[in-house]
């Protein structure tokens, strides 16, 4: 979708350039966020953003009432991201209209500066780690107890 990963890289294709160069531009066009670490992975990405960067103190605008988007509000940063990219890869590949992103993301509210740090480390850890990730398609989880699963590669 956006890439490989090759020793321990990402090699970003067409698709996770137009992703690289939307995510870039968020700060640009949104001038009450910030951005932090971020990495695009063969199929998703990760990213710190960095709302209300003016020094006041405010709730963390994680939710919003449906059909009426909130500016400044991680869903509607996530929704614009996902529509620039989707329309921009799809006229990429002449398929106008087609869904291209999962439904949702995941989303967490930072607490801290030893979470920023563990989270900027997992993001840059991140592509090295592919081999042993749940989104690799080429791995499946598999019970083999009450709580334990393992993970084996694809044949």
């Amino acid at each position: 979708m956006f890439g490989d990963i090759a020793d321990r890289e990402m090699r970003l294709n067409d698709a996770g350039r137009i992703v690289t160069e939307e995510w870039m531009k968020s700060a640009d066009i949104r001038n009450d966020i910030e951005l932090d670490a971020f990495v695009v992975m063969p199929n998703h990405v990760h990213g710190i953003v960095v709302i209300g960067c003016r020094g006041t103190a405010r709730r963390a605008p994680t939710c919003e009432r449906f059909g009426q988007p909130t500016v400044g509000s991680i869903p509607t940063i996530v929704r614009a991201f996902k529509s620039a990219c989707t329309k921009r890869i799809n006229d990429m590949r002449n398929a106008r209209g087609t869904p291209f992103w999962q439904r949702n993301y995941y989303e967490h509210v930072i607490r801290g500066e030893d979470d920023l740090d563990r989270i900027r480390q997992y993001i840059a850890d991140n592509p090295a780690c592919w081999v042993e990730d749940e989104n690799n398609p080429d791995y499946i989880s598999v019970q083999t107890g009450e709580d334990s699963v393992t993970r084996r590669r694809l044949q």
